[in-house]
């Protein structure tokens, strides 16, 4: 595993990092507790430090499966958490952090996230008590997720936001429309989700014979209606090819491609296959040549502008 530093926080997280949303449960199917906490006890022992969850995963069942999973382990890791945005009161954001505190068996957050905006509480009042709980030793660094760059720059009068956490993916470019250059120029570091297009990079809806069964919640995600999936395929023999010449599966390339990006920093990867995790990780190590690189965003941009 490779490591990079967060922002100006002061410490660094595992460029790929660990996403536990699946673990709480949801519209998937869901392993049991023991299992999902040997995948968390695998990815740890090959070398991932940094691990993603929220008070929304589960009603906080994913931050219980992380903190049972990597107990004993703590000084180690670098947990990061989120508060919902209906608890962006200061009064709810200190019953929330201390809930997900509880349930993930430690006293202090290394990033605690404002999950998503809320158009009605003041980010200034939102971001004094992330202040307070930064000063105090509670949390390390703030984060923000799903916020536009003019959200993002009203965050930033308020506190040092040191991480920013948007869809980003080959299918997925808004972010390069402003908030990857200010984040750049202002050393917020960028960890994406849906790094992998909840699973749409990976190639198994196109080559692999998957399919999207009536009562998968993905059947209404835009990227998975018909017509787009057809305009997808693309992008995904494009990342075929390259992935045969080297040797490796698609969904390992369009990872890889992310850490490519200007400003770029940790790629959130979410599974329960252990295996397809192990092989996920190698991605830090695929180098991808100027070629490749050109033939992947032109094609990118081609599809997403079709789309």
């Amino acid at each position: 595993m490779k490591y990079t530093n967060l922002g100006k926080a002061g410490f660094k997280v595992s460029k790929i990092t660990f996403g536990c949303m699946e673990l709480g449960g949801g519209p998937w199917e869901v392993n049991n507790d023991e299992d999902n906490i040997r995948v968390l006890q695998t990815a740890f022992e090959k070398g991932i430090t940094t691990f993603d969850t929220a008070e929304m995963y589960g009603k906080g069942h994913s931050e219980e499966v992380l903190g049972k999973a990597l107990e004993g382990k703590r000084k180690e890791c670098i947990f990061a958490s989120k508060v919902n945005k209906e608890h962006l009161w200061p009064k709810d954001i200190r019953y929330a952090v201390e809930a997900s505190l509880k349930r993930l068996k430690t006293d202090y957050l290394d990033i605690y996230y404002v999950h998503w905006p809320n158009y009605e509480i003041p980010i200034d009042e939102t971001m004094a008590e992330f202040n307070k709980l930064k000063d105090e030793g509670i949390i390390r660094a703030i984060g923000v997720s799903n916020f536009s760059l003019e959200q993002l720059k009203k965050a930033m009068e308020c506190a040092r936001i040191d991480l920013i956490q948007p869809e980003y993916n080959l299918l997925q470019r808004d972010i390069e429309d402003g908030i990857m250059e200010y984040c750049y120029d202002n050393f917020i570091s960028i960890c994406s989700y849906n790094s992998i297009a909840k699973g749409i990079l990976t190639g198994a809806f196109h080559l692999g014979g998957a399919i999207i069964r009536d009562d998968d919640f993905r059947r209404k995600k835009r990227l998975f209606l018909p017509e787009h999936l057809e305009k997808e395929m693309d992008i995904i023999l494009l990342l075929k090819e390259i992935a045969d010449s080297k040797g490796v599966t698609i969904s390992q390339i369009a990872i890889s491609w992310l850490f490519y990006q200007k400003g770029f920093t940790s790629a959130i990867v979410g599974t329960q296959n252990e295996k397809h995790f192990v092989e996920n990780i190698k991605a830090v190590d695929i180098e991808l040549s100027e070629n490749e690189l050109e033939r992947l965003d032109h094609v990118s941009l081609k599809v997403i502008n079709s789309l």
